[in-house]
């Protein structure tokens, strides 16, 4: 503000006061004497006062900028835990014919997923295993399925917009969002991991795809092992 007092604006006061820290100090009474209005209520305040209640408030945000650090720190920690379990689980698999059955339910289980749905079909260069032609999550599918899986550079998140692998799902129907993560050994997509769920916000657009990413890369390392 630059209202005019007496040649002086309040400009020119504010950088004398902010380049003369000894004017309080020469003039001590004037900190209870000038009265400002609470944030707090209409009541008046001394400037004391006042900084003071500007310092509680900044220690409160402070405060909750920490908690919200430590709840995430938490939260981490817990991610991290059941990603550990998983990949422990999925390692001492050492039956094939298991693999994928084990890396599903323990997916599912880990990280409270509703619905998780898998599909291998191999590649040119790698094909699935003969003896594994028969599991559930061999089951063929149709080639614009493949061709979308190959498409994807990253997990796809958002709307269940009628996509065949809803239908890989114990119960598709009641499916409203879903995270497709394409499995890629060799630079080649050889099939796709579905996690679905009843909540059209689980699995969004705009969400993170970070921790996705890894559980694809996660998953196609140890169902690599099922090409031939």
């Amino acid at each position: 503000m630059t209202t005019p007092l007496q040649g002086i604006t309040e400009d020119d006061i504010a950088n004398y006061l902010i380049n003369t820290p000894g004017f309080f100090e020469r003039h001590a009474p004037l900190l209870a004497a000038v009265q400002l209005t609470s944030p707090h209520g209409q009541r008046a305040v001394s400037l004391q006062e006042r900084q003071m209640e500007m310092l509680r408030d900044k220690i409160k945000g402070l405060e909750r900028r920490i908690m919200d650090m430590i709840r995430h720190s938490q939260e981490n920690e817990a991610i991290a835990q059941r990603l550990h379990r998983w990949i422990r689980a999925v390692m001492l698999a050492h039956d094939d014919a298991r693999l994928p059955e084990v890396l599903q339910t323990e997916l599912q289980h880990e990280f409270l997923i509703p619905q998780v749905g898998l599909r291998l079909w191999g590649s040119p260069d790698h094909p699935l295993k003969p003896e594994l032609a028969g599991l559930p999550s061999a089951q063929d599918i149709s080639d614009d399925a493949r061709s979308f899986a190959r498409s994807l550079s990253l997990p796809y998140c958002g709307i269940n917009a009628g996509f065949e692998a809803s239908r890989w799902l114990e119960d598709g129907n009641t499916v409203a969002s879903l995270a497709l993560l394409p499995l890629v050994h060799d630079g080649e997509v050889f099939g796709l991991l579905v996690l679905g769920s009843p909540d059209p916000t689980r699995y969004t657009a705009d969400m993170g795809l970070e921790f996705l990413t890894e559980l694809g890369e996660v998953a196609s390392a140890a169902l690599a092992r099922l090409l031939a």
